[in-house]
């Protein structure tokens, strides 16, 4: 039902339990009790008062006693000290290199029966073929060696290039010949740069309101406040203290740098879909792996995602148990992608995209939790925009898709196109889907002269912002910027100054939001904090549609 949260539901058909809380590492006793087996019986010492015993020979025995509760030497060791049996130095020289093994073996004995280190356990437990290496300082990440490699069906291109400063970012009349990517070897795809556009729309809907002097113009053009780039800032911070040193992000946030300082946090369990949904506010803020004052941040979030990317027959699975993750993090590459132009972005993004592609409902056009599904509103906006993403970004998306898409919004609609539903039309309006289909409809071309386009903004700005409901806020707020005007106006009024009040100012949480709703319940803290962000973003994060042309004319959409 629509009503149940955005990433706890149950997959009963795939098999998969969306709701098991990401616990982290196993404690694991298994020192403890090696040390148990392994460690020598104790004996007791004699007390320092008494006198040492004197060593007695055993003639018959031919060992060297030494009192009681002491086992003898060999007789040939006495005569070694006392320089009688010096030909036998060889058997002194076995048995002092068996007693220091002993002693080594004691000593790691001692060590692994200390608690285990929590990043050990960790790190063992979580090795995998698909697991990136973890790094124990950031300058560690930043200059990764060895280097981690793509998906095997990428051939031997490298993540090193994106990690450095030395590609040139420009488009292609300021790019040397032969540093544009070629088609990598065993790819199916014609990816070279001749077969891609470089040039990405900057009209409506597109990422050109990003840069510095942009962000600035839009940001006082648009309904934007000092008050709330202040806030953006903040949350800024407070997503980059969370980010773990592997580069991933965890809705259940507690962990590494927070802590537990931080209350509420989530408890799904997909670290792409985490370490996406909070790479995109860096990238709405125009911040890179290039440029901008979180650079490192936003290169160590990118490593993160590539190297999470599974190989698979239908293209580069990214879900870690939900297409919501698929495309979260297939629009956080493309959009790096358009705002960079990074060639090595070029072949994870269109595997990305693929994987999307071939995981739509093929008979209702829809997504759901698992590919093939039979879709639902609140699961098909992030991989329609994620397709969305990738055109901008010059990227292949074939034209059935879309035809599809909408195909599945005619489906789930009601009033000629103003509300819609979760899986069918329903006749109790629901804010979050009906601005969600609203938003699709936006980016699938209808125009401000549709009936029921106008019909549904104007539900939407009747009824305003909610409190605590920030699903319906974000894309509510996306609908109300396209549309512009009045009812813009007062939209972003109350949903910023809602914001800017509610976010917290002190102590670890400092930056960060919390609103307690079902439909977010499973996504904590970090997801609140993204998409607030996210909102405070509007003025600049997406070009408004209706202002100019929302893609090129032969884009698709």
């Amino acid at each position: 039902m629509a009503g149940q949260s955005l990433f706890s539901r149950e997959i009963s058909d795939a098999g998969v339990d969306l709701a098991e809380l990401d616990a982290g590492p196993p404690v694991q006793d298994g020192p403890a009790d090696a040390a148990k087996v392994l460690a020598p019986p104790i004996t007791k010492s004699r007390p320092a008062s008494d006198e040492p015993a004197l060593p007695q020979i055993d003639e018959d025995a031919g060992h060297l006693g030494g009192g009681e509760g002491h086992s003898g030497l060999p007789a040939a060791a006495l005569g070694y000290w006392t320089g009688t049996r010096r030909s036998n130095r060889l058997g002194f020289l076995a048995s002092a290199t068996f007693h220091a093994v002993a002693l080594v073996i004691m000593a790691l004995i001692a060590v692994l029966s200390q608690p285990a280190d929590e990043d050990l356990v960790e790190l063992i437990a979580s090795l995998t073929d698909n697991d990136p290496p973890k790094f124990e300082n950031r300058d560690d990440l930043l200059d990764p060696s060895p280097a981690v490699k793509f998906s095997s069906d990428v051939g031997d291109t490298s993540f090193d290039s994106l990690l450095s400063d030395e590609l040139p970012a420009g488009p292609p009349s300021e790019v040397p010949q032969e540093s544009r990517a070629k088609s990598a070897p065993g790819s199916a795809s014609p990816l070279d740069s001749s077969n891609l556009p470089w040039r990405v729309s900057t009209g409506g809907g597109g990422l050109s309101g990003r840069g510095a002097k942009a962000r600035e113009g839009l940001v006082k053009k648009r309904g934007g406040t000092p008050g709330s780039q202040a806030a953006v800032r903040r949350g800024l911070d407070w997503l980059k203290a969370h980010q773990r040193r592997d580069g991933s992000w965890r809705f259940s946030h507690r962990s590494e740098n927070c802590n537990a300082y931080c209350r509420n946090p989530g408890n799904h369990a997909s670290t792409t879909g985490a370490t996406a949904l909070a790479l995109l506010p860096f990238l709405g803020a125009g911040q890179t792996h290039v440029t901008g004052d979180y650079q490192d941040v936003v290169r160590a979030g990118l490593f993160y995602l590539i190297g999470r990317m599974r190989t698979t027959d239908d293209g580069g699975d990214l879900q870690e148990g939900t297409m919501y993750a698929q495309g979260l993090a297939t629009i956080a590459l493309c959009e790096a992608y358009t705002m960079t132009e990074d060639e090595k972005l070029m072949i994870p993004a269109q595997r990305a995209i693929e994987f999307i592609v071939n995981a739509q409902d093929p008979l209702g056009g829809g997504w759901r939790y698992a590919p093939r599904q039979i879709g639902d509103t609140t699961s098909f906006a992030w991989p329609l925009m994620a397709l969305k993403s990738g055109q901008m970004a010059g990227f292949h998306s074939p034209s059935p898709s879309i035809k599809l898409a909408q195909k599945f919004l005619d489906s789930v609609q009601s009033g000629e196109g103003a509300y819609y539903g979760y899986q069918r039309p329903e006749t109790k309006r629901n804010p979050t889907t009906i601005s969600i289909g609203l938003l699709c409809r936006m980016y699938t071309g209808w125009g401000r002269d549709h009936a029921g386009l106008k019909r549904g903004v104007d539900f939407i700005n009747r009824r305003g912002p909610s409190a605590s409901n920030m699903y319906y806020n974000y894309y509510a707020t996306q609908v109300m910027h396209h549309w512009e005007g009045k009812p813009w106006q007062r939209w972003n009024a109350k949903m910023r100054e809602h914001l800017i009040r509610t976010q917290a100012l002190e102590g670890h949480e400092t930056g960060s939001w919390y609103f307690e709703d079902h439909h977010t319940t499973s996504g904590g803290r970090l997801y609140n904090t993204a998409v607030a962000i996210m909102i405070l973003e509007v003025y600049y994060r997406h070009m408004p549609l209706y202002s100019e042309r929302s893609v090129d004319s032969d884009a698709g959409f």
